[in-house]
């Protein structure tokens, strides 16, 4: 138990990105008419979402001095915003793959008492601070993870909408309110960011996976406009906006696009040129989301705006999506049992 409790230490508040991408993955095998691979990925994902669960409890518990600095740390504290994007992610994998609108009403509330808890505590947190870093020091991609998180609550909403009776309307004005305000710190957050880039050193260890957030976030953005483009038939005010819809998504969708080829080139310069070593790491999945987010906004964008030529860009991306995911799972499966190992040493140590 001794050896349990220290691994857990340290255990990253950001690895809910495991269930946000192999969520997104699983939708992206659902929406492609892979169902049998969605299916496996959704219950992977089922026990993947209660364990992290329970390792984040018992380190609230056994770490809490610990877990409360993570909460205000500049680097750590966005990480907890994975918990908030994984459970709205496990909810639209819920209502896409079985129709099961309860349980994901349930994981909706629970993301949104989260986004609400963790927005305020994050940020107060982090204004008030006496002792903050620099800017170079301070600020990477994971940042965006406040913005995934809220539009992770916006396609959740807009999924479950047309299951809340009265309530439709409220949901999709709730929906694009949250839309509109991921929209704008997407803005604040990433001119911080490309600032940070081009007038700062930057250093292979600097250019860390969750960057590949900079595309993922507007790639979820696209999605969020693209479901509620698809609701528009429902809630009028949205049908009056629909032209403003399509262009911000498109927008998003195409900033999202630019992104893929720049943090293609970095990754290149990262471990071919700069021969940085290439092993697993748990902030990998957050460059596996927003591969699959991509491929799912892309499938739904030609889907909601009738873009027929777009199609083949999913067809294709969805095997390269699994193939990443796969690579990263075994990367886990062997980080996995190599802690195994090392606590069941430790355990027959003689004290």
């Amino acid at each position: 138990m001794a050896a349990i409790r220290e691994e857990v230490r340290g255990f990253p508040p950001a690895y809910f990105a495991l269930v946000m991408a192999t969520g997104i993955v699983s939708i992206a095998a659902n929406l492609l008419d892979m169902w049998p691979i969605a299916v496996v990925l959704f219950w992977l994902n089922v026990v993947a979402y209660v364990l992290l669960w329970l390792l984040n409890l018992l380190r609230a518990i056994w770490h809490t001095h610990q877990f409360s600095l993570d909460l205000v740390d500049h680097n750590r504290g966005p990480g907890f915003f994975t918990v908030v994007a994984a459970t709205s992610v496990l909810g639209t994998q819920l209502v896409l793959i079985f129709e099961s609108y309860a349980v994901a009403t349930a994981l909706w509330f629970l993301a949104v008492i989260l986004w609400v808890l963790f927005t305020y505590i994050i940020f107060t947190g982090l204004t008030v601070k006496a002792n903050k870093p620099t800017l170079a020091q301070g600020i990477n991609g994971g940042w965006l993870l406040a913005v995934v998180a809220t539009q992770s609550i916006v396609v959740l909403s807009a999924h479950l909408a047309s299951s809340f009776g009265p309530y439709r309307l409220a949901t999709n004005f709730f929906a694009l309110s949250m839309w509109l305000w991921g929209g704008m710190l997407y803005i604040w957050m990433i001119s911080l960011i490309f600032y940070r880039y081009t007038f700062f050193t930057f250093a292979p260890d600097d250019l860390t996976p969750p960057y590949w957030i900079n595309m993922g976030a507007m790639a979820i953005s696209a999605l969020a406009g693209d479901v509620l483009i698809i609701n528009t038939p429902h809630a009028p005010f949205l049908r009056e906006i629909l032209p403003f819809f399509r262009g911000f998504t498109v927008f998003f969708w195409a900033t999202g696009t630019w992104w893929i080829p720049m943090l293609a080139i970095l990754a290149i310069w990262r471990y071919v040129f700069r021969r940085f070593p290439l092993r697993y790491d748990p902030l990998y999945w957050g460059a596996v989301f927003p591969l699959g987010m991509y491929t799912v906004s892309t499938f739904q964008m030609a889907r909601a705006m009738e873009l027929e030529f777009l199609y083949a860009l999913p067809h294709f991306l969805v095997y390269l999506v699994l193939f990443v995911w796969l690579v990263t799972f075994i990367g886990l499966l062997r980080r996995l049992a190599s802690r195994l190992a090392t606590v069941r040493a430790t355990a027959r140590r003689p004290s």
